[in-house]
């Protein structure tokens, strides 16, 4: 999600998505590893990011992640 976010304000993104500046940060450091699917699609619109983009690189071999994350 980091990635995605790609500079935007961690504040106004999580706002978007329904969601507090802390659980965004935990969800990117990696804190809450799995969010709900519900989060993921807020998020995700919040983004402008197709959820099966997002899909797609939870999915790939970690060693593709970044390359596919963008």
């Amino acid at each position: 999600m980091r990635t995605a976010r790609a500079g935007a304000d961690p504040d106004a993104v999580a706002a978007a998505a329904g969601i507090s500046a802390e659980t965004l940060r935990k969800i990117e450091t990696g804190r809450i590893p799995s969010p709900g699917f519900g989060t993921v699609v807020r998020l995700c619109a919040a983004l402008d990011i197709p959820v099966a983009d997002a899909a797609a690189v939870w999915n790939a071999p970690e060693s593709d992640r970044d390359d596919l994350a963008g």
